[in-house]
């Protein structure tokens, strides 16, 4: 039987793929420790009795905008909600990327910039970090002109290093993206934990979008929501790319009934970067490197340097991290997600039986 070929350019590609197994003890996907407050379940719960489910959702979602803009100072035009972050990074790619342009990436960082690029057909340009995974800011504005990227990926806090890029930085390459006549898109999904936050940047003379998700510090990976906030004309450009309807009503609901725990959001922002502290101690104590964090996870790699053996060792202890000690520029090195008090416990009891 014959079958349909795949474009020639995705012939060779792999999927994304974060590995599960079970284990008592999750902390490899960057999820919330701790479920939203009782309260966003039963306002989700009553919106869905309300549901006209034989109706389409608001196509422009109107209302989700208008009180995402209000959270960050900025107004509804300057908001596009979709599928989670990643749907909104598909979303500029397909608008701004594809074949016949460039888009740039700084490695180590999230994978699917450069996967998402390349599936939408664009030519992807990986430039390298420092030492300490910070991006030269000269090194970078060389790259931007003489590459002339239609997008650049900053990602801050990165991932997975955790690393916050000074806001000196954020602003060469602003410029020098600006320059070219590029787009550059600030990856803030772990904005909240992050001293600095890009969206004091955004106005509508200037080629940035910031982006955030709901999965992380509004505890919402189950929904798969997301937005960015950025120039109205650009947004507006984004809203003739994406699927009509994309957004379903209750997912809508969801992303407002979350903004009205807006207190209990950023209290348990607080203790994950309290705990985050105290994560990072009990590594050095143990021997570890560790890389300063602005996210809700800690990069380390374990003294001795075998991060395959370590996560092994921790998975038979039914405690789950992410293993990274393969990737470029990162290896042996491993990342765990902040959890609970409890969870991150075990885990330090788990690291120091393989350690020893």
């Amino acid at each position: 039987m014959s079958r349909p070929r795949v474009r020639a350019d995705l012939d060779s590609l792999e999927g994304y793929h974060s590995p599960q197994v079970e284990v008592e003890v999750r902390l490899n996907t960057n999820e919330a420790p701790d479920a939203p407050p009782a309260g966003f379940a039963e306002a989700v719960a009553r919106a869905a009795l309300a549901v006209e489910w034989h109706r389409y959702p608001d196509r422009a979602a109107t209302e989700l905008r208008e009180a995402i803009g209000g959270l960050h100072g900025v107004s509804a035009d300057q908001v596009f909600c979709a599928n989670g972050s990643n749907e909104v990074l598909q979303t500029v790619l397909l608008t701004f990327g594809g074949a016949g342009r460039t888009v740039l990436t700084f490695q180590p960082t999230y994978a699917l910039h450069g996967h998402i690029a390349r599936i939408t057909g664009a030519h992807t340009v990986v430039a390298g970090r420092d030492t300490n995974f910070l991006v030269d800011p000269d090194q970078a504005c060389t790259v931007i002109s003489t590459e002339r990227p239609a997008v650049t990926f900053l990602c801050s806090p990165n991932n997975p290093t955790g690393i916050v890029e000074p806001e000196a930085t954020i602003r060469q390459v602003l410029q020098a993206v600006t320059e070219v006549d590029g787009l550059l898109v600030l990856d803030e999904a772990y904005g909240q934990f992050s001293p600095f936050a890009g969206e004091t940047l955004v106005s509508d003379d200037v080629p940035l979008v910031v982006t955030r998700t709901y999965s992380k510090t509004w505890a919402m990976a189950g929904a798969r929501l997301g937005y960015l906030i950025g120039p109205a004309w650009l947004v507006s450009e984004l809203e003739k790319v994406v699927l009509p309807y994309h957004l379903d009503v209750l997912k809508q609901a969801a992303g407002l009934a979350a903004l009205e725990f807006l207190d209990q959001m950023e209290a348990r922002v607080s203790g994950i970067v309290e705990e985050r502290g105290r994560l990072t101690a009990a590594l050095r104590s143990l021997g570890a490197e560790v890389w300063p964090s602005g996210a809700n996870f800690i990069l380390f790699r374990p003294p001795g340097g075998d991060g395959n053996a370590v996560w092994q060792g921790l998975v038979d202890r039914s405690v789950l991290v992410r293993n990274i000690a393969g990737w470029p520029h990162l290896n042996g090195c491993l990342r765990v997600t902040v959890g609970s008090p409890g969870d991150n416990d075990r885990f330090l009891a788990a690291l120091t039986e393989v350690l020893k």
